[in-house]
């Protein structure tokens, strides 16, 4: 059976993403990357909602991607994507499938079949639906050292109470701390 991942970044105060969508605090380092290309070494297919999937559809293909952090361009580029979207035509990064409709569903049946792990990228509202339903096998939730005040939480609506194992810890020098949790009814979901 497939595994479905989360990863995503959020501020101390909880914000996945800062008014008007900011998302350029996060810290990026060396050690940042390091944990990126590990984690796209694995070969996990990546999921995305429409709005994270336009922002690193339109950064990751650019050549100042490539000059800038080569191996997570290399990753990111080269991985099978899908993206959920109602509203978009056509994904036109290399290696991606849209799926328009009953995502809950098409991930169920995407977790029973053969392949390979699949890892949520950000996607706010797409990761509570998901956690809402139980299909989070991890969450991968790095804390960076920054307060916004305001933004989108990362569990914003959540109607589901999430009783989380801690799993892993892993400072990075930028003072940015990788949490990984797994539900804790981990070994009886479908």
């Amino acid at each position: 059976m497939r595994k479905l991942s989360v990863f995503t970044i959020i501020t101390l105060d909880g914000y996945f993403e800062g008014p008007n969508r900011d998302i350029n605090w996060p810290k990026h380092g060396a050690e940042e990357n390091e944990y990126a290309v590990e984690n796209l070494q694995s070969g996990s297919t990546l999921l995305f909602g429409r709005v994270t999937y336009e922002m690193m559809a339109s950064y990751w293909p650019t050549q100042n991607a490539i000059k800038n952090s080569p191996m997570v361009a290399e990753g990111m580029n080269n991985a099978d994507k899908i993206v959920f979207s109602k509203t978009l035509k056509k994904a036109e990064w290399n290696n991606t499938r849209v799926v328009k409709d009953n995502i809950v569903e098409e991930v169920k049946k995407m977790k029973r079949m053969p392949g390979k792990d699949m890892t949520l990228m950000g996607s706010g509202s797409i990761l509570t639906q998901f956690a809402e339903q139980g299909l989070i096998d991890e969450f991968q939730i790095r804390v960076d050292p920054i307060v916004l005040g305001d933004g989108t939480p990362i569990f914003k609506n959540i109607k589901r109470k999430l009783n989380l194992k801690l799993t892993m810890t892993r400072t990075f020098k930028s003072g940015a701390v990788l949490h990984c949790y797994q539900p804790m009814d981990f070994t009886t979901r479908e």
